[in-house]
């Protein structure tokens, strides 16, 4: 499950900081950090950022339950943040206790979809936004998190249904972002540098996983 992430997105304000007290911020040797965040914050402009309709899915099918707004940020993605890769993760838990600790402001972490063993997709955060989920700041901004129900250590947990679900939406997440479909764009929580965290975990099976992935998107350009 996603790591709580109280420190690792604590200075999720920069941006509003920069645009605020960028003078300071330069004069203290962070001209470059801040001309960065202004560059990215352009959507914030009136009547630029991207519309929002409440309960919209980005997933045809998905089911929308809102995470807590203290375990995402709001972005524009893939206009200030470039995504190019799909995050793996286990819950450790149930279905519904995952749901729950998402919309949890205190947990600190959620993820933007979330799988269950019997194939329902439930989506939590939009993908234009940025979800607490890796453990490491650069990697949430470029990345789409997907929580699978169950335990690491009970592989009866990685049922046909969620196989199947899931690659349908990470294929889905891959055409949308132009993502390659290989396992240097689509990897497991414990690949994300400087986690604690083992998910996917050993009986994940990734080449079935990718062959899934990779058959859902051949079906996705015929359609």
């Amino acid at each position: 499950m996603g790591a709580t992430e109280g420190s690792g997105d604590a200075d999720r304000r920069i941006g509003r900081r920069a645009l605020l007290v960028g003078g300071v911020a330069a004069a203290a040797g962070s001209a470059v950090l801040a001309r960065d965040e202004l560059a990215r914050l352009w959507w914030r402009t009136p009547g630029v950022e991207k519309p929002r309709v409440e309960g919209a899915v980005d997933f045809r099918g998905a089911r929308w339950v809102a995470a807590s707004g203290a375990n995402w940020r709001r972005a524009d993605r893939p206009d200030d943040y470039g995504i190019d890769m799909v995050v793996v993760h286990v819950t450790q838990g149930s279905f519904a206790s995952a749901v729950k600790v998402f919309q949890d402001p205190g947990h600190g972490a959620a993820a933007h979809y979330i799988v269950g063993k019997d194939g329902r997709i439930t989506q939590m955060i939009r993908e234009l936004d940025v979800a607490f989920h890796a453990g490491n700041r650069s990697y949430n901004e470029r990345s789409v998190g997907i929580e699978h129900e169950g335990f690491v250590d009970r592989p009866e947990d990685f049922t046909d249904e969620m196989y199947a679900a899931s690659a349908r939406l990470t294929a889905g997440i891959c055409a949308r972002y132009g993502i390659p479909v290989d396992r240097e764009h689509v990897i497991g929580h414990v690949e994300v540098p400087g986690t604690d965290h083992t998910d996917p975990g050993r009986h994940w099976d990734w080449d079935r996983y990718m062959k899934l992935v990779r058959q859902a998107g051949r079906a996705l350009t015929r359609a």
